[in-house]
């Protein structure tokens, strides 16, 4: 039989435990992941850019690592997202068919486990703050999927509750309009904002929505700098409408954009001088990147997809490669990787990085590059990606430096079924090494290498189809 003091001690050392499970501790690392909306490869001046200028963002090149062929599993908002927080291509969780609007009746199920869930598991604070696109429905918001606490958009900022009708003119001379037009974010639109569950602002005011964002990210790194803290910030620009403070705003339209993307450059510097003057930065992964490539069809409203072919919406690389950059413990300062990788392998990344290992009942597709972030290898464990249209399609597979694209014929809404069936489909190999703008087509002349891939290409998409899994529907009894 134990002594009282022995009882006591033990109970006392069963409280501590309870108290280091309950509560990650500020030895453990932060993270923040800053996720721009429809910037393109080539909007970032450490990226290559020469009419935009974007210092702080340029410093975590300066002071981590830069990765080049960084992928989006999806050309598009909502599939892109879901797969950044659950390590899965979208056709896995089912919430690969385009992007979700103010009607739409499904959302990312509760049961994925996101990377909130996974560091709240570890006692973790969690944020979500901006633009969330995986459901609007009180059961599939952020609170729902691992997250204490959420502010921002359900949806794009194009989209209107409740019905997402009324929408001014689009192109790039309707965007102009309303560029010209500041107030008209009040006036045109009916963009809600949510806080936790609930609407607390209808219209949101754009103008100053990017700034509130960050503000709010701040206000909770404050808050909870002496324990462990995940912030999620998905900026909800430079997707159109662009609108910025009234404070920094250009009035030329033609430079709208640029005044963005400077002006997200500019709050992205507030949050690193928060970092700094917290003495939290040598603890905390900073992870900026992109949901996809620029909207081109909107000119002057879009982006730049540098050296890349195309842009949103196209399995080119300008729809699928984006920018990313990383700081914090152990990233190399100063260094750029040029090996394959992507925001599925984020999850997995962040698990090793916090030494708990994923649950093992759900199958990811990300992959653990914690030592490639970190330059304890050259070579990347992921050795090849699949791209799938913004449909949800497969339509081509990279493995090394080998790309195949196999481009269906679009049906027409005049074309009968058997017709398009007869349309033959465009076979496209490039050799990313040497061509990344994706222009010579070397199908003809390496036939055994296509059908290498696209036999390996069913083989995949076979699999993540046989086990894809549900999104959450809305019972509508």
């Amino acid at each position: 039989m134990k002594s009282s003091t022995q009882a006591v001690l033990t109970l006392s050392m069963c409280a501590v435990l309870f108290s280091w499970a309950g509560k990650a501790q500020a030895s453990d690392p932060n993270f923040v992941i800053i996720f721009a909306d429809d910037q393109g490869y080539g909007d970032l001046s450490c990226f290559g850019s020469e009419t935009i200028q974007t210092p702080n963002v340029d410093r975590l090149a300066q002071e981590g690592r830069k990765f080049t062929s960084f992928m989006v599993a999806s050309p598009v908002c909502t599939p892109s997202r879901a797969a950044l927080l659950t390590g899965c291509y979208p056709k896995r969780v089912g919430m690969h068919q385009h992007v979700l609007f103010p009607t739409s009746k499904k959302g990312l199920n509760p049961n994925e486990h996101t990377i909130a869930d996974h560091l709240k598991s570890q006692g973790y604070a969690t944020a979500c703050i901006g633009k969330w696109h995986l459901g609007h429905h009180p059961e599939v918001l952020p609170t729902s999927n691992g997250f204490d606490t959420y502010l921002g958009i359900p949806y794009s900022n194009d989209m209107n509750h409740p019905d997402n009708k009324g929408k001014p003119q689009g192109g790039a001379a309707g965007m102009d309009i309303l560029w010209n037009d500041p107030a008209s974010t009040l006036t045109k639109w009916k963009t809600p904002l949510i806080k936790d569950e609930q609407i607390v602002e209808l219209p949101v005011d754009q103008r100053t929505v990017t700034r509130r964002y960050t503000q709010n990210a701040i206000d909770f790194i404050k808050t909870h700098r002496d324990e462990s803290f995940f912030v999620y910030l998905p900026h909800s620009m430079p997707h159109i409408p662009l609108y910025v403070p009234d404070d920094v705003r250009d009035p030329n339209p033609l430079n709208a954009y640029i005044n963005v993307i400077e002006h997200i450059d500019s709050e992205v510097g507030r949050l690193l001088d928060t970092l700094d003057e917290l003495k939290l930065s040598n603890n905390t992964y900073v992870i900026y990147t992109t949901d996809n490539g620029p909207w081109l069809q909107f000119k002057h409203h879009g982006g730049s997809a540098g050296p890349l072919r195309d842009g949103k919406g196209t399995t080119f690389e300008g729809g699928q490669r984006v920018p990313c950059l990383i700081r914090g413990p152990g990233i190399p300062a100063g260094t750029v990787c040029d090996e394959l990788t992507g925001t599925i392998d984020v999850l997995p990344t962040i698990a090793a990085l916090t030494g708990k290992p994923l649950p093992t009942q759900k199958k990811i597709d990300g992959i653990d590059v914690s030592k490639l972030w970190t330059g304890q290898i050259d070579d990347s464990p992921r050795h090849e990606f699949m791209h799938y249209t913004s449909q949800g399609n497969l339509e081509g597979i990279r493995q090394g430096d080998w790309k195949l694209l196999v481009k269906k014929p679009r049906q027409r809404r005049n074309q009968k079924n058997a017709a398009a069936g007869k349309a033959k489909a465009q076979i496209m190999l490039f050799d990313l090494s040497k061509d990344v703008g994706e222009q010579n087509n070397l199908a003809a002349q390496h036939p055994e290498i296509v059908d290498r891939l696209q036999q390996r290409m069913k083989q995949l998409d076979d699999e993540i189809t046989m086990n894809a899994r549900s999104p959450w529907l809305k019972d509508d009894k």
